[in-house]
């Protein structure tokens, strides 16, 4: 009797600590606010192998030698002839040239142009570099050659960032951002993907980027979403009838803009600023990428976007841009 006593307290212990391993970690929270979130245990499945770049004869880009990342736009005898950050030219020597990209991830803002900012601090530029970091590793070990438009924390202007694409010949340009500012209230996540007028690749492009993302969200229990009325996958003219978003418009390739959540809204900054949350939005944008490059599928989540008199947000332009330096101290 006293050793089946035994053996039970003993199996009553075991199955105690068993369910307190297997729990959910703590919750986030936010200064005055705390939002349940379940932690998805899903497993992200291996991509398809995906195509190297084939190589041009003579340099689309460069790394310069302080590890900017630059289209080349010709030769000069001193060096090679780019775009800089700022958009103005300059011959650099040195560093390492780069003759074609499959992708091109382009982190949003950078530099003294950092973005949305959330309630717990997350800065918009920091968390797009993070995830577009995460999704080329991704994209990176499936056999995709994958240029980043920014590796630090850097100004770039729009047309820098869309002429690297359209210099390297990209077979698609992603544009990772999060965004503000939303309509109100919502019952699930107000992901939103943007697309180039008129352009059907870019627009199966945007829908699988967000069919990928907004279902990896929605995994996500407890969260008070908030989202905009017609979030979406959608597209925007601007007054002359072409695409609003210069990125889109003058890139050449197939491209779209991903805005992942809202950090304006504090239990979704909560949420973003977790890495197992980034890791899961990076491995989204990855599916879509590799979905678009090796599949025919048209992806989801269509809507027309209700016309909209104010500006995106500031900056992208030239004006007040400082170049970081492009070569090392001599």
């Amino acid at each position: 009797m006293r050793r089946a006593a035994l053996v039970a307290v003993a199996l009553l212990l075991a199955a105690c600590a068993a369910e307190e391993e297997a729990a959910p970690p703590a919750s986030p929270s936010t200064t005055g606010t705390t939002t349940a979130v379940a932690t998805t245990t899903t497993t992200t499945a291996p991509l398809p192998a995906l195509p190297g770049a084939v190589p041009t004869p003579d340099p689309r880009g460069l790394v310069t030698p302080t590890g900017v990342v630059v289209p080349v736009v010709g030769t000069a005898a001193e060096g090679l002839r780019v775009r800089t950050p700022c958009g103005s030219s300059a011959v650099v020597a040195g560093g390492t040239p780069l003759f074609g990209a499959t992708v091109v991830l382009d982190p949003g803002h950078g530099g003294d142009e950092p973005g949305a900012l959330g309630a717990n601090g997350l800065r918009e530029a920091d968390l797009n570099l993070a995830v577009a970091q995460r999704a080329a590793d991704r994209l990176r070990a499936a056999g995709a050659t994958v240029v980043l438009t920014r590796t630090t924390d850097v100004r770039v202007t729009l047309t820098t960032r869309a002429l690297l694409a359209k210099r390297l010949g990209a077979g698609a340009l992603v544009s990772v951002h999060h965004t503000a500012d939303p309509d109100g209230p919502s019952d699930r996540p107000g992901t939103e993907a943007w697309y180039r007028v008129d352009d059907p690749p870019s627009r199966r492009l945007a829908g699988l980027v967000q069919e990928e993302v907004a279902g990896t969200f929605a995994a996500y229990d407890g969260v008070a979403w908030q989202a905009d009325r017609d979030a979406g996958a959608k597209s925007r003219r601007r007054a002359g009838g072409d695409d609003y978003y210069g990125v889109l418009r003058d890139a050449g390739v197939p491209a779209a803009i991903s805005e992942g959540l809202f950090l304006s809204n504090p239990p979704e900054a909560a949420l973003l600023a977790r890495p197992d949350v980034q890791q899961a939005e990076a491995d989204a944008l990855a599916r879509a990428v590799a979905r678009f490059l090796t599949t025919d599928d048209a992806g989801s989540g269509f809507v027309d976007a209700y016309p909209r008199r104010e500006a995106a947000g500031p900056g992208g332009g030239s004006a007040g841009c400082v170049d970081p330096p492009l070569t090392l101290p001599r």
